[in-house]
């Protein structure tokens, strides 16, 4: 990786010229994550001289829908200008040709930054933390489902064959045998994640079938934030080698556990490198307790941004095995907010909320935000919960639009991530429920079609 320096440029050129680099793709993640950005020869992109894309894709709904919203730079589509960030320079190693990826920031034409980017509103969050000399580390977990090519979206997905020439069924947690199923897509993976320079700690099967888990490393939340954007369309490069796909939805399989993307999360002091949640003899810190604290209080209005889609909050259920709290416990699964065993020196809080379906940028940006809040304003926590957090009461927004109304009256939470941001996540999350309640579901077709 290289940064944005005199002496990176001129690592980059001799990295396109050495390697006969064909294309660039100058990429940023949209609100919901998507990649959108512009492909251009090698050798233009050395040039490093500006391009553009314009300001309305931050308006597109994820069927692609755009959204009225009352915004001159919307309304008159201003061109906002894409700045690389050479430090996120990758391979494709799935192209045709000898290719590289480079995530991008974005600007106003006067260098003002767009706050609706999703990098932008991260390094918000991050800015506050270093204002206060606190370095925050995380390490996200992606789960994720294989299936069958699926071409009508009126069939439910159906896991691939496997090696062995059967489906996958559920249940097999941590099944070595059921990970040899899918050996070749696994080993594409592990080629592909080399060849961009991120690291895989752990890879394993879940409870649903085919579902897959790789765990991250611990580290730079835009850093793992950036691995995760590129992870997602990583993994299902892998998969469609093998005729097959990869889904992040929250909930793609009925009767079967949804994907997650957890969120361990701990804070060091800037200056020491010390975690921030531990006393010299060991034991938790005021600041751990306000920082589950402030999670608690205001993880239920960040919902939204963890639990993006109505198919979201299908996976936060009862009955299945995905939060619907947010208690906290020690090495407890069954708690929004688990604490893992871990020393002193790695203790750390593990937000369990999150959906795969989540753009990384955001969720991780809000979750670190409750907690700041929480330690600045020193929000106490709740006692820890004792038992299985499935039995207590149901303490998450139900749908989108209700998290969308917490989401609204939660004016800190708003100020951290930038009202201008705020606004247009709102509007384009209604938006798209509004598109969701036009859909008539073979559920109301089977029930009420004779019924009623």
């Amino acid at each position: 990786m290289i940064s944005n320096q005199p002496d990176s440029i001129k690592a980059l050129r001799q990295l396109i010229s050495t390697h006969r680099i064909d294309e660039v793709e100058c990429t940023i993640a949209d609100i919901h994550g998507v990649a959108r950005g512009k492909l251009m020869p090698a050798s233009k992109f050395s040039a490093l001289n500006p391009t553009f894309l314009p300001y309305s894709i931050f308006f597109q709904s994820i069927t692609g829908a755009y959204l009225e919203f009352d915004s001159k730079e919307y309304m008159t589509e201003v061109d906002i200008k894409l700045v690389p960030d050479l430090s996120t320079v990758r391979s494709l190693p799935w192209a045709r040709s000898p290719s590289l990826m480079v995530i991008h920031d974005l600007y106003f034409q006067d260098d003002r930054p767009v706050p609706c980017a999703p990098r932008y509103v991260l390094k918000r969050i991050l800015d506050a933390y270093a204002e206060r000399n606190w370095k925050p580390v995380i390490a996200p977990e992606i789960e994720f489902y294989l299936t069958e090519r699926n071409t009508d979206p009126d069939q439910p997905l159906e896991p691939p064959v496997g090696r062995s020439g059967r489906q996958s069924v559920g249940r097999q947690s941590y099944s070595m045998m059921a990970i040899d199923e899918y050996e070749p897509i696994i080993e594409d993976i592990y080629k592909f994640a080399e060849a961009q320079g991120m690291e895989i700690d752990t890879l394993i099967q879940e409870g649903g079938p085919a579902q897959l888990e790789v765990n991250m490393a611990h580290g730079d939340p835009m850093e793992l934030a950036d691995q995760v954007f590129v992870f997602k369309r990583l993994i299902r490069e892998a998969a469609m080698r093998h005729d097959c796909y990869a889904t992040f939805m929250a909930k793609p399989m009925k009767n079967h556990p949804g994907s997650a993307m957890h969120i361990h999360q701990s804070v060091l002091d800037a200056t020491t490198g010390e975690n921030i949640f531990s006393n010299p003899d060991g034991s938790s810190t005021e600041l751990f307790d306000y920082f589950i604290g402030g999670q608690q209080k205001y993880l239920g209005a960040a919902t939204c941004l963890l639990a993006p889609y109505v198919n979201s909050y299908r996976r936060l259920m009862p009955g299945d095995s995905a939060p619907i709290n947010l208690e906290w416990s020690r090495d407890n699964r069954s708690a929004g907010l688990r604490v893992p065993n871990s020393p002193p020196e790695a203790r750390r809080v593990e937000n369990r909320i999150a959906g795969m379906d989540t753009n990384p940028y955001l969720a991780i940006a809000a979750s670190l935000a409750t907690g700041y809040l929480g330690m600045i304003n020193q929000t106490q926590c709740r006692e820890e919960f004792n038992g299985d957090a499935h039995s207590a009461d149901y303490g998450l927004p139900r749908g989108l639009l209700e998290s969308l109304i917490d989401f609204d009256e939660c004016d800190e939470l708003k100020e951290l991530l930038g009202r201008p941001f705020c606004d247009v996540y709102k509007a384009l999350k209604e938006h798209e429920f509004n598109e969701y309640m036009m859909v008539v579901s073979p559920w109301e077709r089977e029930h009420l079609l004779l019924t009623v």
